[in-house]
């Protein structure tokens, strides 16, 4: 890519898109088309043409999707697969009609099986059964990948994909009935610690910015209260703040600005594969990540050091933990040259000083 090329970054307000833009600027890259999801529904198939007819972009980093944690997968099953695939569909098949040079499809290491061995290499996709709960959303994403892998050997497109693990950083989504486990669990620690000093101030302020179920900080003290119980977040004699599962299943977590250096890195290093001699072509996706990971518990008393919370955890056992491990290969992406940067320490306190302000 030029410095001057026609970049679409699509989901350019989300984590992940909005790293990449914000990466991309620091390049020296000045010459982006960008919609937000009100301006431009990705799922409207016409209305994509007529985006892309219009516009005609050069390059297209797709990081638009719709995600979400354990629940809000399990729960909005339909909406995790109509929207993922229509998405993805519309973009990916007008970036071919319209002559894109290289596209970047983004999904999820929740590709791979629910009992797939670790770390997760790319040649293991579809060799098992999904994790139940976010299995529509995983059978999008796959669907992209393949989708990606027939453009190329069909029409000779350069249509890439990258399946990093689980991301963090500005931007993330702390809704508590829709987010992943680490912003969750840094919202639900930072307004712990703030109930623990009965600082008001603070928990009002942060339901102001982002409310819970429609309870905002102007909500009485009372409904306040038995909003944040109804997350976890409880008071008697001392706080403590609820976490689903048992605390055992070990997650992979990477900085979301390496995520970005990662995908830029692709998209000017790695092309598609469309060699019609070999007799299958499969697998041609990369992962992303650091190739390390932790238990939730041990985030858990990571994020109580970073945030200064005194009061305890209670694992709900009730809950699902989804997958038990869930590592990733990167040796293919390291091998090209690029590692991860920012260690999980370091993200964290980076994260919740973004968060504060």
């Amino acid at each position: 890519m030029n410095k001057n090329a026609k970049i679409y970054v699509a989901g350019h307000k989300g984590l992940v898109g909005s790293a990449i833009l914000r990466s991309l600027k620091a390049k020296g890259y000045t010459n982006f088309v960008l919609r937000t999801s009100a301006e431009l529904d990705l799922r409207n198939t016409q209305a994509v043409a007529t985006f892309f007819e219009t516009e005609q972009p050069e390059y297209v980093f797709l990081a638009a999707a719709k995600v979400g944690g354990i629940a809000a997968n399990n729960t909005y099953r339909a909406d995790f697969i109509y929207d993922n695939l229509m998405i993805q569909n519309n973009v990916i098949h007008q970036s071919y009609l319209y002559k894109v040079k290289k596209l970047l499809f983004l999904g999820s290491t929740c590709i791979y099986p629910k009992n797939a061995r670790q770390p997760l290499k790319e040649d293991y996709l579809l060799t098992d059964v999904l994790e139940y709960t976010n299995e529509p959303y995983a059978i999008a994403k796959i669907a992209g990948i393949k989708m990606c892998e027939s453009y190329n050997l069909q029409y000779g497109t350069n249509f890439i994909s990258a399946m990093p693990t689980n991301l963090y950083g500005p931007n993330d989504n702390f809704d508590l009935e829709k987010a992943h486990v680490l912003p969750a669990l840094l919202r639900k620690i930072h307004l712990g610690k703030a109930l623990a000093f009965n600082d008001w101030n603070i928990i009002k302020k942060d339901l102001n910015r982002l409310p819970i179920v429609g309870v905002n900080g102007e909500a009485s003290k009372e409904e306040i209260l038995k909003t944040l119980s109804n997350f976890g977040i409880t008071k008697s004699r001392e706080v403590t703040v609820e976490i689903w599962g048992s605390g055992k299943p070990m997650r992979e977590f990477l900085w979301i600005d390496d995520m970005a250096a990662a995908s830029i890195f692709l998209m000017q290093h790695y092309d598609a594969e469309t060699d019609h001699t070999k007799k299958e072509v499969r697998n041609t996706h990369v992962n992303i990540g650091t190739g390390a990971d932790v238990s939730i518990k041990t985030l858990a008393n990571m994020l109580k050091e970073v945030i200064g919370f005194q009061g305890d955890f209670v694992f709900n056992k009730d809950k699902p933990d989804g997958t038990m491990k869930k590592l990733t290969d990167v040796s293919k992406i390291n091998a090209m040259g690029w590692k991860a940067q920012v260690s999980l320490a370091e993200g964290l306190t980076k994260m919740y000083e973004w968060y504060k302000h």
